[in-house]
């Protein structure tokens, strides 16, 4: 058939397999890797650990694929994902530890979802999260691909009921796994912000260990991005529902000082000179588009994904699990910063970083903060509303974000309230860094 992207090849086997009247009828439909290969490799199909990350024609029509053996999966209606919770604890709070004195192990360069758990097991960071005694000592004994097993489970759907799902030795793959005497921990790791996370990458080597060991399970999912790790403890209320899914607790730690306080923000916003300050008035020639990227911290977090690695635009949409448009959003808002650029590398166009880019990712956490302020302040309409902020007290609303919009021409009046969103997103960003 020639090369097919995802959503199309999906809709292919959605149109072939009669598949949305089966659901209808039956409630699921079952499909083998076979099956799916007939259009694409199953591997590319079948896995989205974000639900970003969906195919158009999965999401239109209200889908959802869960494995359920090596060899096949199941469709339906499933409700798969968790929305992550909102950053709004104090990080002000969060244990600053440090490491030993190792030199292989670069702590302003941890780029890799297995150099993170590295630091996590060295730094005493698990042990804290976990509240463990001093003496109870965490050991890491088992990670990578396994069989899950056998078992079974509820979960909920879109039509507000459950569906019974049936599991025989289906693939997992585990970051992940320690022994102390008391606890069995599972950990699901990421060096990549996203909105939320499937929940199979916890249930899946819950349901596995839990039949194996009599100790109880912990589950974490950590990320790591922004020089921060964010840690949160996940529960399942009942072991054969994988909707009962409950946040347990959450808690941020820092291998540097993380404290910024609301004089030295001034301070970055008084050093600019009128000079300096940028218009973004969209029809002045080599204008960048303005901003649509909602969650500054995605921004910081494909920079440090990016250094000293270009990515092309189909290697930025797999990791950051962005559609296309999503892409040149985020990428738009890190050139709109000064940060991001296109190169061309063998005549491959890729996504890299500018100098000003790897400078501020070379600088550690409160240097760093401080400078992309001092680049968000530099624009004429953040300048001015943060002035407004600083004399009010308050963020300003998205009707007054919109009125600036339109008198500064930084983009036209049909995308202004969309645009505005982002302005308050980014606003928000900067005055929560004093929290932090």
């Amino acid at each position: 058939m020639g090369k097919i992207n995802v959503s199309d090849a999906w809709q292919v086997l959605i149109k072939k397999y009669n598949i949305l009247t089966e659901i209808s009828n039956k409630g699921f439909f079952k499909i083998s890797a076979s099956q799916i290969k007939e259009v694409k490799e199953p591997r590319l199909m079948a896995k989205w650990d974000s639900s970003e990350q969906l195919p158009e024609s999965l999401k239109k029509n209200k889908i959802n694929i869960l494995p359920d053996s090596r060899s096949s999966y199941i469709l339906s209606d499933f409700l798969l994902y968790q929305e992550l919770p909102k950053k709004v604890e104090h990080v002000k709070n969060m244990a600053k530890v440090e490491l030993p004195d190792l030199q292989t192990i670069d702590v302003n360069n941890i780029t890799s979802e297995a150099n993170a758990i590295n630091v996590l097991q060295i730094s005493g960071i698990l042990e804290d999260f976990l509240e463990l005694d001093s003496d109870d000592v965490l050991y890491g004994t088992f990670n990578g691909r396994m069989s899950s097993g056998e078992f079974d489970f509820l979960v909920d759907t879109r039509r507000k009921i459950q569906r019974k799902v049936d599991v025989s030795r289906a693939q997992i793959e585990i970051d992940g796994g320690f022994e102390s005497s008391h606890y069995v921990v599972i950990l699901e790791a990421k060096n990549v912000l996203h909105e939320d996370f499937h929940i199979r990458q916890l249930y899946y080597p819950f349901r596995l260990w839990e039949s194996k060991v009599n100790k109880p399970i912990r589950l974490i999912f950590s990320i790591y991005t922004n020089k921060i790790f964010r840690l949160m403890e996940y529960c399942f209320k009942e072991k054969e529902n994988y909707s009962s899914i409950e946040l347990v607790k959450t808690k941020n730690y820092s291998l540097e000082d993380t404290s910024i306080s609301f004089d030295e923000i001034k301070a970055v916003y008084d050093s600019i000179e009128d000079n300096k300050v940028i218009s973004d008035n969209m029809n002045v020639e080599g204008s960048v588009p303005f901003i649509q990227a909602d969650n500054f911290e995605r921004i910081v977090s494909l920079l440090e994904n990016m250094y000293e690695n270009p990515m092309t635009s189909d290697e930025i949409i797999e990791l950051m699990k962005f559609t296309s448009r999503q892409r040149d959003y985020y990428f738009n808002a890190g050139k709109y910063l000064g940060l991001f650029q296109k190169i061309k590398e063998d005549k491959v166009t890729k996504y890299g970083l500018t100098n000003v880019g790897v400078s501020v990712f070379k600088k550690n956490y409160k240097e760093r903060q401080l400078e992309l302020v001092k680049l968000i302040l530099s624009h004429r309409i953040f300048r001015d509303l943060f002035a407004e902020i600083v004399e009010t007290a308050k963020i300003p609303s998205s009707k007054r974000v919109v009125e600036l919009e339109l008198e500064y021409n930084v983009c036209s009046k049909n995308v202004a309230s969309r645009r505005a969103t982002s302005v308050i997103g980014w606003l928000n960003w900067i005055f929560n860094l004093v929290n932090i």
